[in-house]
């Protein structure tokens, strides 16, 4: 991947500017970064150079991408430059996609002594989670590899109510936020919980266990659930309804 690395200019401190710093002595002083800092002393090798990463660009003369093992090539699907409601959006308030279409699939992996192929067809939509893969940049188009298991689903419209969980994922319409406390008191926005129930309305064919062998969910469509707060990956409907889709290993319990 490429990088491009920002490193500090020297600075160095004198004793007098040390010295008019209320509390401080001329002949040293503490900083939590450098440790003992004495005047005249700080220089460009006590700084930790900066790295920021980009995109992998590949060159022209390579025609294909070809994935390897479990990996997926990925065609990013554009930003939305406008709101559900037809407003326009700055580039700075668009958020990243988290879709695309599937271009080239690995030859798949081996677990035990099962040979186990990508399920995921080229051509197929799918929801990726938002912080997986490598983005490349081919052919001046954005692309992502990652692995088939950073695949949360398959989605065949542009609603995300739509959205077929895969492997072990379960998708869930979130509950609504209480309007009120236990006393009656009216909440705002910005003070609701965010919740952490909500109904199953699909889930993913299971994992696989040691010898590659398939192993459904103990969850099923229609339950309600508790599921950690802090999991998964949140989606905002067209209706305006949330949902999230997570691991059924981060669902606490079953609700009745």
């Amino acid at each position: 991947m490429a990088a491009t690395q920002l490193t500090a200019s020297p600075v160095t401190v004198s004793a007098r500017s040390l010295a008019s710093l209320e509390g401080l002595r001329a002949s040293s002083a503490k900083f939590s970064s450098f440790g003992t800092l004495r005047p005249g002393t700080l220089r460009q090798s006590h700084f930790r150079p900066l790295v920021v990463r980009a995109a992998s660009v590949v060159a022209p003369k390579y025609t294909s991408i070809k994935p390897l093992g479990d990996r997926v090539l990925v065609k990013i699907k554009e930003a939305e430059e406008k709101t559900m409601g037809g407003i326009l959006l700055p580039s700075t308030a668009q958020s990243k996609p988290q879709g695309g279409e599937v271009v080239a699939v690995g030859e798949g992996r081996t677990i035990g002594k099962n040979k186990i192929d990508i399920t995921v067809p080229t051509g197929a939509q799918i929801i990726y989670s938002k912080y997986a893969g490598t983005e490349v940049d081919f052919n001046d188009v954005k692309h992502l590899i990652l692995k088939e298991d950073d695949i949360v689903g398959l989605l065949e419209t542009d609603d995300i109510k739509d959205l077929k969980p895969l492997n072990d994922r379960v998708f869930i319409k979130v509950a609504e936020a209480e309007e009120k406390t236990a006393g009656g008191l009216l909440l705002t926005e910005t003070t609701k919980e965010k919740p952490s129930i909500g109904t199953v309305i699909a889930v993913g064919p299971g994992s696989l266990d040691e010898e590659g062998k398939l192993q459904p969910l103990p969850i099923s469509t229609g339950s309600t659930v508790l599921y950690s707060k802090y999991a998964g990956n949140d989606f905002k409907g067209k209706d305006g309804s949330n949902y999230i889709a997570l691991r059924a290993s981060d669902v606490m319990a079953i609700l009745s």
